[in-house]
C-alpha cells in the first residue's frame, strides 16, 4: 500500500482519559500547563466533540510518570466533576511517510490490518502525514507485524 513508509513504535504508555471536562479552551489550556509543570511529556491528545459545555480528553505519558500524574489528576477530580480512566502497559503503533497527503486510504489500510488481527485499540490519532495507533501491549507484536505487511503491499 505505501512501500517506504517509516513504521516507528514505542511501549510503555498510559493512556488517560478525562470525563466530563469543562469544553472551554482556558481550562484545558490550565490542564496541560500543569502538566508541564510536573515536566511530564504528553504525546498523543484526542478531543472528543463537545457535548454542551463538556467533552472528553484523552492523552499519553510515559508509564513512568504515572505516578506524578495520579497526584494531579486526584486533586483535579477533587475540585471538578471529572471521572477519570488510566490503562497503563500500552505501546503505540505510527505509519508516517509525506506522500500520505496525496495518497488516499492509507488510515484505512492502517485500520484494516488491525482490525484482521482484532486488535484492542485504545487510541487513534492522525495528521496528515501520520497515522498512530494505542494498542494494548498484548495485541502489539500481532498488531504491528499486520501493519508492516499491509505497507509493504503494493497499490491496486
Amino acid at each position: 500500500m505505501m512501500p517506504g513508509a517509516t513504521i516507528a513504535s514505542s511501549s510503555e504508555i498510559t493512556l488517560i482519559t478525562l470525563q466530563n471536562c469543562s469544553a472551554n479552551i482556558s481550562f484545558l489550556s490550565e490542564i496541560f500547563e500543569k502538566i508541564a509543570a510536573l515536566e511530564v511529556n504528553v504525546d498523543m491528545i484526542s478531543l472528543s466533540p463537545t457535548q454542551g459545555a463538556f467533552t472528553s480528553l484523552s492523552f499519553t505519558i510515559a508509564d513512568e510518570d504515572l505516578g506524578r500524574m495520579l497526584q494531579f489528576t486526584s486533586e483535579l477530580q477533587a475540585r471538578h466533576e471529572i471521572k477519570m480512566i488510566v490503562s497503563s502497559g500500552n505501546s503505540k503503533i505510527t505509519v508516517s511517510d509525506q506522500r500520505m497527503k496525496h495518497t488516499p486510504g492509507i488510515a484505512a489500510a492502517v485500520f484494516a490490518a488491525a482490525a484482521r488481527v482484532s486488535t484492542d485499540v485504545r487510541i487513534i490519532t492522525t495528521s496528515e502525514d501520520e497515522v498512530s495507533l494505542l494498542v494494548t501491549f498484548a495485541d502489539y507484536p500481532e498488531t504491528l507485524t499486520a501493519i508492516e505487511q499491509a505497507m509493504r503491499e503494493p497499490q491496486d
